[in-house]
């Protein structure tokens, strides 16, 4: 069995491509090893680079800045999912007035660097906290590229689906909210979820407006005499939660997937028809 873009393996292939998997696994194991050994003999892991953890303030002050990391993670997510399905409905316009301007915005803010946009929002137009730079940053370069997401998403099902309900009568406004996008969703969502990862990973680009997030923190506590300037122990730490914010995000959008490729199943399971009396 074939298709125009991809062959099925034949059992020799399945055996290279497990070998191949297996090969690739043992090379990031042997290097995580290395990693490990050399931190090991630098004494990164002796218990004088860890005491900092012990501390009651210290276990507050990262909490608080994991805290600022969602907060603007969250903030960014929401309004960066609205500004691309704003701007993909936009560009599917049949109407350049409208079509066009919108082409350019997301164009202009998918070319911009992010780390541009944030400087820009807090030392050009000096919009106060640094908080609302950073947000508005993610915003707007996430949100441009999550607005080409929903686009090729859309323009993606057979068009079949959208001529079936002009002819029943529908507006293109219902046709897109009712028709389209519940069906472009599920073909969208692991590109949304990939891009709500960077998202989430780029606010700790706001260290370099002092937001106190996650990063800005690390670098802080990491040069603290105090403790040995405890860097690497307390990057480590900081890449855990990353990690496991990643990991999180991930299986929810597993579970998300899952159970709406269930509740499809239910849908269109055949109902039998009562016998006649």
């Amino acid at each position: 069995m074939s298709s125009v873009l991809f062959d099925v393996p034949g059992p020799r292939a399945r055996v290279r491509h497990r070998v191949y998997g297996v090969v690739g696994a043992l090379a990031v194991v042997a290097v995580l090893a290395f990693v490990a050994y050399r931190f090991a003999v630098s004494g990164q892991f002796s218990g004088s680079k860890w005491t900092w953890i012990e501390y009651t303030k210290i276990q507050t002050d990262l909490l608080a800045a994991l805290l600022n990391t969602l907060k603007a993670f969250g903030a960014g997510a929401v309004l960066a999912l609205l500004f691309g399905a704003v701007f993909a409905m936009a560009r599917l316009s049949d109407h350049a007035v409208i079509r066009v301007p919108a082409t350019v915005v997301v164009e202009f803010f998918r070319a911009v660097p992010l780390v541009v946009l944030i400087f820009m929002f807090h030392y050009g137009l000096a919009l106060g906290a640094p908080f609302f730079s950073v947000v508005l940053g993610l915003t707007l370069y996430n949100g441009a590229v999550l607005a080409e997401v929903f686009r090729a998403g859309v323009l993606s099902l057979p068009r079949g689906q959208s001529e079936a309900a002009y002819a029943l009568g529908m507006a293109k406004s219902q046709v897109m909210r009712l028709v389209l996008l519940p069906q472009a969703l599920r073909v969208m969502l692991p590109a949304i979820v990939s891009q709500l990862v960077v998202l989430l990973k780029d606010t700790a680009l706001g260290f370099l407006i002092t937001y106190e997030e996650l990063l800005y923190y690390a670098r802080y506590l990491g040069g603290d005499f105090q403790f040995g300037r405890p860097l690497v122990p307390i990057t480590i730490s900081v890449a855990a939660l990353y990690i496991a914010m990643c990991l999180l995000l991930t299986w929810l959008a597993t579970t998300l997937e899952k159970r709406n490729r269930r509740s499809r199943k239910v849908v269109a399971a055949p109902q039998d028809d009562p016998l006649p009396a």
